[in-house]
């Protein structure tokens, strides 16, 4: 007798998924063909629920035919809800309470190579720059260097962040920081090699600043200022980098479709990824203009803050989306 070979837990969990779906996405799929009588807002939250089992699809069963057809019908949902209808009142909320976290989470490996790069590159920075006495002013300027040597002596070490007002500080620093996350997305379009490198410029500017100050003897000072803002910033550089190196994988990886057809998957994508970072990198350069120029504040204060930050990122873009997918799935 032929020995039947048993289906292995990820294949069971994968029918179980698509037996308890494929009824309402064929239901989805014929509300769709009648658009010009569906109610927009009940189309709007069925597409939702869509894009939360594409989430789970593309993180439990990738490369499946059932994540192929999920593409497909949220591509076909996206172009009828949002080119189509009227623009629904609830589609800003919907993105943020549910489309964003679950892009990010589901960008989670990109974002975590793209955190990789950040830290070989900081470390880089720290080596060279223990090794090398002239690599700081190679790094960060004679000028930068010179005044922070200049500060150090007046006692004030990190004076550089209250030098402005804090208004022209806090629009300039944001701008520029939205400006460099789409930059990072942007080299993308030269494969992950072009992001890697703008996160290796900018973890070696970071490690040499650490490590400049601490030979210094002002380490835990620089941590205490640097990323009471630095937190949400880094963080959301570095989630920039990943929508660069989805972007790059796209073009690179096409997989089972065409390379046109990846590359603007890929390319929407990331562009939503860093959309989505704006009011992220708003917050950074509030902290920033506002909060790091008290220099002085008690370490419990401004650790506090850092912790909090941590704490947000971690709940909001991981947590919460954990919560989500499996909330869809009861």
């Amino acid at each position: 007798m032929r020995k039947i070979k048993p289906i292995c837990n990820r294949e069971m969990n994968e029918i179980q998924f698509l037996h308890k779906n494929i009824k309402k996405w064929e239901a989805f799929e014929a509300l769709l063909d009648k658009k010009d009588h569906a109610d927009p807002d009940v189309v709007s939250d069925l597409y939702i629920n869509l894009t939360d089992d594409l989430a789970y699809s593309r993180t439990y069963f990738p490369d499946t035919k059932a994540t192929q057809y999920l593409n497909q019908l949220t591509q076909k949902a996206h172009r009828i809800i949002y080119q189509n209808q009227p623009i629904n009142k609830n589609r800003i909320k919907n993105f943020w309470v549910t489309e964003f976290p679950l892009l990010i989470y589901g960008s989670r490996k990109e974002i975590l190579v793209s955190f990789g790069l950040l830290i070989i590159s900081v470390l880089i920075g720290i080596l060279s720059n223990k090794y090398d006495s002239g690599f700081s002013r190679i790094i960060l300027g004679d000028s930068y260097v010179n005044m922070t040597l200049s500060n150090i002596h007046k006692g004030d070490p990190l004076a550089v962040y209250k030098g402005m007002n804090q208004v022209d500080m806090f629009l300039g620093i944001t701008l520029n920081n939205i400006k460099v996350s789409f930059f990072a997305f942007a080299m993308g379009i030269f494969s992950p090699i072009g992001t890697g490198f703008i996160m290796m410029k900018n973890g070696v500017m970071l490690g040499t600043f650490h490590s400049f100050l601490a030979q210094q003897g002002y380490l835990l000072d620089s941590i205490g200022t640097i990323w009471v803002h630095g937190t949400y910033e880094i963080f959301a550089i570095t989630v920039a980098g990943g929508a660069g190196i989805v972007i790059g994988n796209s073009i690179i990886f096409p997989g089972t479709f065409s390379r046109t057809e990846s590359f603007r998957r890929g390319a929407v994508r990331g562009s939503k990824m860093v959309v989505g970072l704006i009011p992220v990198f708003v917050v950074a350069g509030f902290l920033e203009g506002f909060v790091t120029r008290y220099t002085g504040a008690p370490y419990i204060v401004r650790f506090g803050i850092i912790f909090f930050s941590l704490l947000s990122i971690v709940f909001y873009f991981y947590l919460y989306p954990i919560y989500l997918l499996k909330k869809s799935k009861l």
